[in-house]
C-alpha cells in the first residue's frame, strides 16, 4: 500500500525534491560514455551522460498541453546530454506497444503516463525485468507503485477535484457540468468524482477531445436542455475553449472553471470569461520525470523516497493570472 502523509508534507517534499532535481542538473561528470554519433537533444551545455531515455504519452494530437510537457522534458535532456525519444497515442494498446518498442530498442530508461495502467501493467513489467527503470508522472498517482513504476511526478487529482468542488460550492455553484475528453482516463474520471464531492449536483458528460467541433455541439446541446447548470468544469484547456463557444451558442449563464492552462485559456481568465483554472505545472512534470531518470541512472538517487512528489494542485485566477500569463505565453506554465 502506498504510505500516507499529510498535505503540508507533500508539499515540502514536492519542493524540496525539485530543488534538489535543479541542483543537481549542473552537475557534471560520470554516467554512460559520451555519444557523439547520438547528439540528439543532448547537445546542451551541461553533462554529455549519453543516455537514451523514452518518453511515452497518451497525448491526443493537437493538445497544447503535451507541448509543455514536451518542452520541460527537452529542456532536462539538454541539460543533461540525453538523447530523448518522443511517442505517443490515446489508444491504451497502442501505448503499451510504444512502451514496448522501448524496451526492445534498449533504452536507458523510460518515463511514461499511466492513464490506464491496468493497459501499460504488461509493458511496465518488461522494462522491468529488462533492468530500464521506468519512472511515472501526469496520470497515475494511485497505481504507479503497483504498476512498478519507481517514482511519480504530477499533481494529487483527487486532492484537486475536491478543491475545485469547495471553491465552486463557496462561490455558490449549485449544479455542475464536469467534461471528460477521453474515455478511461483514471486523473479525468479522479477529478469529477473530487468536484463532485464538493457539489454532490455534478454530472458527468463524456466528449471525444480529439474533435473539438463535436465538443462545442455536445456541450451546446446539453447545456440548451439543461438550464440548472451553473457550472461547466473542463478537464483540459482546449476542452475550455471549445465550452466557450458552446456557451455563447446557448445563451448559457454559466461560469466557467478548467484544469491546465494554455496560451488563450490564461488570456480568458484574465478577460474574465473563465474564473479560474487548476495548475499541474506540466513543464515541471516533463522535467523532473526526465531528470529523476537521470540522477537515478548516474547516482542511483531516489526522489520523492517512495511517494509521489506533486507538482499541483494550484489556483490560477483574476488574483494572480497577471504573473502568471507570461510564463504561459513562454510553454513553461
Amino acid at each position: 500500500m502506498t504510505p500516507t502523509r499529510t498535505r503540508k508534507s507533500l508539499t515540502v517534499a514536492a519542493g524540496m525534491a525539485t530543488a534538489a532535481a535543479l541542483a543537481l542538473a549542473a552537475c557534471s561528470g560520470g554516467g554512460a560514455p559520451a555519444s557523439t554519433g547520438n547528439a540528439g537533444s543532448g547537445s546542451g551545455a551541461g553533462d554529455n551522460s549519453g543516455y537514451t531515455f523514452a518518453m511515452v504519452t497518451h497525448e491526443t494530437p493537437g493538445d497544447t498541453f503535451w507541448d509543455k510537457i514536451k518542452a520541460g522534458a527537452t529542456q532536462a535532456a539538454k541539460n543533461s546530454g540525453i538523447t530523448l525519444k518522443y511517442s505517443n497515442d490515446p489508444d491504451p494498446a497502442k501505448q503499451a506497444t510504444l512502451i514496448q518498442n522501448a524496451v526492445d530498442s534498449k533504452v536507458d530508461g523510460i518515463a511514461t503516463t499511466l492513464a490506464t495502467p491496468d493497459a501499460l501493467a504488461g509493458a511496465v513489467k518488461s522494462a522491468d525485468d529488462a533492468g530500464i527503470p521506468v519512472v511515472a508522472f501526469n496520470s497515475g498517482i494511485d497505481q504507479y507503485q503497483q504498476v512498478g513504476a519507481k517514482m511519480y511526478f504530477g499533481s494529487d487529482e483527487n486532492l484537486a477535484g475536491e478543491a475545485t468542488g469547495k471553491r465552486i460550492a463557496a462561490a455558490g455553484g449549485k449544479k455542475v457540468l464536469c467534461v471528460i475528453q477521453a474515455a478511461g482516463s483514471v486523473a479525468l474520471e479522479a477529478r469529477c468524482a473530487g468536484v463532485k464531492k464538493g457539489i454532490p449536483a455534478t454530472e458527468n458528460i463524456q466528449v471525444n477531445g480529439a474533435d473539438d467541433p463535436s465538443v462545442v455541439s455536445a456541450l451546446q446541446a446539453k447545456l440548451a436542455q439543461d438550464s440548472s447548470i451553473d457550472w461547466i468544469v473542463t478537464l483540459g484547456a482546449p476542452i475550455a475553449l471549445d465550452a466557450l463557444k458552446a456557451m455563447d451558442a446557448a445563451g448559457s449563464k454559466a461560469k466557467l472553471a478548467t484544469f491546465d492552462l494554455n496560451v488563450d485559456a490564461a488570456q480568458a481568465i484574465q478577460d474574465g470569461k473563465i474564473q479560474f483554472s487548476v495548475d499541474q505545472q506540466p513543464y515541471v512534470q516533463g522535467y523532473l520525470a526526465i531528470q529523476s531518470l537521470y540522477l537515478n541512472k548516474k547516482n542511483g538517487n531516489d526522489i520523492g523516497g517512495g511517494l509521489a512528489v506533486l507538482t499541483g494542485p494550484s489556483f490560477v485566477d483574476a488574483k494572480n493570472i497577471g504573473v502568471i500569463l507570461p510564463f504561459a505565453k513562454n510553454n513553461t506554465r
